[in-house]
């Protein structure tokens, strides 16, 4: 079974964010990075999968040269090779380009499955991997929370609302995007470190992948929302004072 999956390299989670002078970014030039945390299960569910049945796992990232610390990171885990799409320019796209670069590589792969996280750490938008499965023509499911691999077919669990999972038999080739928490995330071992160093990482551009797809959607600006307070006072008998509580505190503030 051969498996790519889709990883991207976001702002540690610990990250003290800035917009920077063009006001429709982050400042992340004294920023660490890391593997997107939902990516990371993508990862661990791949190599499981490679363990149990054989196959082949391809890492797949989109990102400019920095992105090759968290590339190798995959590596050393256990991920045979990589594809590196090299570009600084990805936040100028939307998630339907970035999509679009990511199923040009995969394609020529032929893989059995591809994996993605449910969504991303910095945007979180949650598209990637669907739009991935139109553009490549395969059938998809979002939310997963087991897969099992019945060689022409795969089963798998998602997660729904209130506590209730749906049980889905897929044929393959497919995608599927992994929710966070799945599986044990592994740490790279220093045998795997020393392997990574010798595993075959492919650079690509967006030119080789028949180049940068037009933006359907533009990014005008991004801020920090301001606080503000505001005190809201409620006269009444005590039960109709704790029923506007309740509501207050249910669709507004958005606690309980």
């Amino acid at each position: 079974m051969k498996i790519i999956v889709a990883i991207k390299q976001v702002p540690a989670r610990d990250s003290s964010l800035q917009v920077d002078g063009s006001g429709k970014w982050i400042e992340d030039s004294d920023l660490t990075f890391e593997i997107n945390e939902p990516d990371a299960y993508a990862l661990e569910e791949a190599l499981q999968l490679k363990e149990k049945h054989g196959g082949e796992v391809i890492a797949l990232c989109a990102g400019p040269s920095r992105a090759g610390q968290t590339i190798r990171e995959a590596l050393a885990k256990g991920a045979d090779r990589a594809i590196h799409i090299e570009s600084d320019n990805l936040e100028a796209m939307d998630a339907l380009g970035v999509a679009q670069l990511l199923a040009n590589a995969a394609k020529a792969e032929q893989p059995d499955l591809l994996l993605t996280g449910l969504q991303s750490d910095d945007l979180g938008y949650g598209q990637t991997g669907v739009v991935m499965a139109e553009l490549m023509g395969m059938p998809h499911a979002t939310i997963i929370m087991a897969v099992e691999n019945d060689g022409a077919t795969i089963k798998v669990k998602r997660e729904l609302e209130d506590g209730w999972f749906q049980n889905v038999e897929m044929p393959l080739p497919a995608i599927l995007t992994i929710q966070s928490g799945i599986n044990k995330l592994r740490y790279a071992t220093l045998m795997g470190i020393k392997k990574a160093k010798s595993k075959e990482i492919k650079v690509v551009t967006p030119a080789d992948l028949g180049g940068v797809p037009a933006s359907t959607v533009q990014l005008e600006k991004v801020y920090v929302p301001q606080r503000t307070k505001q005190t809201q006072m409620k006269e009444g008998n005590p039960k109709e004072v704790a029923a506007w509580l309740v509501e207050k505190l249910k669709f507004e503030v958005r606690v309980i």
